[in-house]
C-alpha cells in the first residue's frame, strides 16, 4: 500500500542520462517501497516533444511507483514544493568552444535555476549536480539558491570516479567491487581529480600490501590515477557519445547512499567547511560519510602524505580558477 509521495525534479529530461536514470527512480530502493513519485522534468523547450516520449515510455513501465508527472521548460515550475532535484542538464562543449565560454554559459544556466530555488523553493530539498563543469554548476546554483536552500543541501556528483577506481582496483586485485573500501576522489570531476587508493582496502587488507611489486606501485601512482581521470574521455573516443548508462547508475548511487546510508567512505562533492585546507564553501569531492535521512557529513582525521596533499592542491587551484572564470571575479 502506498503510504506517501515525494516530488522529484530531473533536468535533462531528454538526455541519454535521465533516460536511463528515471527508471531507477521508481524502483522503490531510494525513497521507499511505498512512496509514490512525482516527476517534475525539465528540459529546453526545443527538446519537450522528446520529454512528453520519456512520459509515454514511463507510463508503459506499469511502475506502481509513479506518480504525477510534469513536463515544463520552467524552472519555477518545475522546483516548486520540489524534494529532490537532480540537476543532469548543462549545456555541453561544443567545437571550437574555449572552456570560459563553456563555464560562462552554464554559469548563467545554474545562476536562473539557483535564482528559481530561492523564489520557490523547498528549503529541505537536497540536490545533486551532474551537469559539468558540476562542482563550480553546484557553487554557482548554492550562491544564487540561498537563503532559502542550505549550502549542505547542495552536492555535486563525483560517485561515478569513485565507482571507476574501485572496479579498476578490484580488477587489479582479482576481487569483487564490494570488497573495495575507502578508495575515494579528492577535488573536481575534471582531468585533475586526486582518486585516491593510499587508504584503501580490500577484504580488509591495505591495497598498497596486496600490490607491493614494483609495476603494481607504477601503477597505482601512474596508470590507474590517469585510467580514472580520463575515463569519461576515454568513453566518449570509443563510443561517440558520453557515459550515460555508468552516469545513472553513479547518481542512482549517490541518491541511496545520501537516503539509506553506507558504512563505507562514499566520494561526494560538497561545499567545503574548511577541512582539509580547502577553502570555504568551494564544492570540492571528500571523503564522507552517509547517514541516511539525506545527511551526511565530511570524513575528518584522513591522514595525507605530502604525495597526495600536492594532487589534492592542484585540484583545488583548478577549482578556484573555474571559478573566477565561471563569475568574472
Amino acid at each position: 500500500m502506498v503510504e506517501s509521495s515525494i516530488n522529484v525534479v530531473v533536468t535533462g529530461a531528454a538526455g541519454q542520462i535521465s533516460y536511463s536514470l528515471l527508471p531507477r527512480l521508481l524502483d522503490g530502493t531510494i525513497f521507499g517501497a511505498h512512496v509514490k513519485i512525482n516527476l517534475r522534468l525539465l528540459e529546453v523547450a526545443p527538446a519537450l516533444e522528446a520529454v512528453h516520449g520519456v512520459v509515454l515510455e514511463l507510463e508503459d513501465l506499469r511502475a506502481p511507483l509513479l506518480g504525477k508527472t510534469l513536463v515544463t521548460s520552467n524552472p519555477e515550475e518545475a522546483f516548486v514544493d520540489a524534494d529532490v532535484a537532480i540537476l543532469v542538464g548543462a549545456f555541453p562543449r561544443k567545437d571550437g568552444m574555449e572552456r570560459k565560454d563553456l563555464l560562462a554559459k552554464n554559469g548563467g544556466i545554474f545562476t536562473e535555476q539557483g535564482k528559481a530555488l530561492a523564489k520557490v523553493g523547498n528549503p529541505n530539498c537536497k540536490i545533486v549536480v551532474v551537469g559539468n563543469p558540476a562542482n563550480t554548476n553546484a557553487r554557482i546554483l548554492a550562491d544564487n539558491a540561498a537563503p532559502t536552500i542550505p549550502r549542505g543541501n547542495i552536492t555535486a556528483l563525483t560517485r561515478l570516479d569513485h565507482n571507476r577506481l574501485h572496479s579498476q582496483l578490484a580488477m587489479r586485485v582479482g576481487a569483487s567491487v564490494d570488497d573495495v573500501k575507502q578508495a575515494v576522489i579528492w577535488g573536481n570531476h575534471s582531468a585533475t581529480q586526486f582518486p585516491d587508493w593510499t587508504h584503501a582496502t580490500v577484504k580488509g587488507v591495505p591495497v598498497a600490501e596486496l600490490l607491493k611489486s614494483e609495476e603494481d606501485q607504477a601503477w597505482l601512482k601512474g596508470d590507474l590515477i590517469s585510467c580514472v581521470q580520463k575515463r569519461g574521455a576515454a568513453v566518449i573516443k570509443a563510443r561517440k557519445l558520453s557515459s550515460a548508462m555508468s552516469a545513472a547508475r553513479a547518481i542512482y548511487d549517490h541518491l541511496h547512499d545520501l537516503y539509506k546510508g553506507n558504512d563505507d567512505w562514499v566520494s561526494m562533492a560538497v561545499p567545503s567547511d574548511g577541512s582539509y585546507g580547502i577553502p570555504k564553501d568551494l564544492v570540492y569531492s571528500f571523503p564522507c560519510k552517509c547517514k541516511g535521512g539525506g545527511e551526511y557529513e565530511i570524513i575528518q582525521g584522513v591522514e595525507v602524505n605530502a604525495w597526495a596533499q600536492e594532487k589534492m592542491t592542484i585540484t583545488k587551484d583548478e577549482l578556484l580558477q573555474e571559478l573566477a572564470t565561471a563569475t568574472g571575479a
